[in-house]
């Protein structure tokens, strides 16, 4: 029986955009109708006139279980980076119900059990639903590699890999640990596994040996502070990484996207791989869609910085029409933040840390700047906030699709909110790169399978409300560029 019925919106659903109503019973979707057909007595009514009724955000790229379970590094004691409560929190509030984190995987044991584990820490201090992402590294064993299957079969198909270790040798942020790189030799045979499995391959790609080069060219010509991060982890280190993996997944039929795309470069390997047929993918930053490599000259300006660095104003062009066209298939954050003393204290390249606090503005930025702005379909608005992500992860339709039987997930955006956003506007830690920025349009109510979460600047939900998904990947988003 339905108990809720969200009406007056325009309503973005696979089919596309109308004026419909909603009816959910319970946790899921029950009916998508016309107006005036569904009851109205007896109902929990949400009114959405003159406002945008859109899929739950997917949030494809969060580390919070880490900053808890391996302590990663502060520069400032007692600021630690934010774990998921806390990226959950910024989350909710601004329209995203999904976040996917990353946990690393064992070499002994039962290998499902230690992702458990590692997410255990979620409980109680989710206030989204969340998901994770395996990830490989050079530490991992052959053995460990040859089980990937068993991962997949418990609901963890997705695998992350680094091609890099990031920072130099004896720096104690390199990656996550130290070994984070995945070589090549590891990386075709987990690639072989993912193809066999029906996994997919998420990768941060950048070429270890130039990185690394280049760190010590950096030093030799007196090159070592903040804002000369994008000549380290360069153009030509994202061009170079991106074909090396693409061949091998076209070798090896490995279905699989690139995190973080900074470059026209990375964004040109993508097209001309998806042209041959490849089921390969892009991710971008929406830190990359807002800002390049010259906002590194402010005095404070590694606060806009994560890995890999960003690059210049005609790579920022390239990012745009990749993602309004599809070259790029979904935007996400990176999110591993913390304060902001903390985000400003390490004043060279070595030192700088990664990670951004972008997860709470990233569907309301991203709405200002590609839909009013741009000109973006709200079609594919929906799309690269969480349709495409759900699908690439294996989610779709349970999450990013307003449709009979999906979880009743929704951000609704109010278009008429117009303001230069303020710390005051928004929900965690002391600083956002985005201060000041122009927006129009925001989410005002969130709701979370059928839960309001968020209504017009109140707080309903809790850390109690999120869930743990498993999930699986559709074989046709493995077999060809789908999205």
């Amino acid at each position: 029986m339905i108990d809720t019925v969200i009406k007056g919106g325009t309503v973005v659903t696979p089919a596309g955009v109308g004026q419909w109503d909603i009816g959910l019973e319970g946790e899921k979707i029950a009916v998508v109708a016309m107006p005036g057909l569904l009851p109205s007595e007896g109902v929990r009514a949400i009114e959405a006139a003159g406002k945008i009724v859109l899929p739950g955000g997917v949030e494809a790229h969060a580390h919070a279980a880490a900053n808890v379970q391996e302590g990663l590094r502060e520069l400032v004691p007692g600021t630690p980076n934010a774990g998921p409560a806390v990226h959950s929190l910024g989350a909710i509030w601004g329209g995203t119900t999904t976040v996917v984190d990353f946990t690393p995987v064992n070499n002994e044991g039962d290998l499902a059990q230690g992702v458990h584990d590692f997410m255990s820490v979620w409980q109680g201090q989710a206030y989204t639903d969340y998901a994770t992402h395996v990830i490989y590294r050079n530490s991992n064993t052959p053995d460990s590699i040859a089980r990937f299957g068993e991962l997949v079969a418990a609901g963890f198909p997705s695998v992350k890999i680094f091609t890099t270790d990031i920072r130099p040798p004896g720096n104690e942020g390199r990656t996550l640990t130290p070994g984070g790189r995945l070589e090549t030799g590891r990386l075709y045979d987990l690639m072989e596994q993912v193809s066999r499995h029906g996994g997919m391959l998420a990768v941060h790609g950048e070429d270890d040996e130039l990185v690394m080069y280049n760190y010590l060219m950096a030093q030799q010509r007196g090159q070592w502070d903040w804002y000369n991060a994008n000549l380290i982890h360069s153009k030509a280190v994202e061009d170079l990484a991106f074909r090396h993996v693409t061949r091998m997944a076209e070798r090896t039929g490995a279905g699989m996207y690139f995190v973080h795309v900074t470059a026209k470069d990375g964004v040109d390997v993508i097209a001309e791989c998806r042209s041959n047929g490849q089921p390969v993918y892009g991710e971008v930053l929406t830190l990359a869609l807002s800002f390049d490599a010259t906002n590194y000259r402010e005095d404070d300006g590694m606060k806009y910085h994560t890995y890999p660095s960003l690059k210049g104003e005609e790579d920022t062009v390239s990012l745009w029409d990749g993602i309004m066209k599809s070259d790029l298939a979904f935007t996400a954050t990176d999110s591993s933040f913390t304060t902001y003393l903390d985000k400003i204290a390490g004043r060279n390249i070595e030192d700088m840390r990664g990670g951004n606090v972008g997860i709470e503005i990233r569907m309301g930025v991203n709405y200002s700047e590609a839909v009013v702005k741009r000109g973006m379909s709200l079609e594919r608005f929906a799309d690269i906030t969480s349709s495409n992500a759900a699908k690439i992860l294996g989610m779709y339709p349970r999450k990013g699709a307003i449709a009979v039987g999906s979880d009743a997930d929704f951000a609704i955006i109010d278009p008429s909110v117009k303001k230069a956003l303020a710390m005051s506007d928004l929900h965690v830690r002391d600083f956002s790169p985005w201060e000041g920025w122009e927006v129009e349009g925001w989410p005002t109510t969130v709701i979370l399978r059928g839960k309001i979460m968020v209504d017009n600047g109140q707080l309903y939900g809790d850390g109690n409300d999120g869930q743990h998904l498993l999930r699986k990947v559709e074989q046709n988003v493995l077999q060809r560029p789908v999205i």
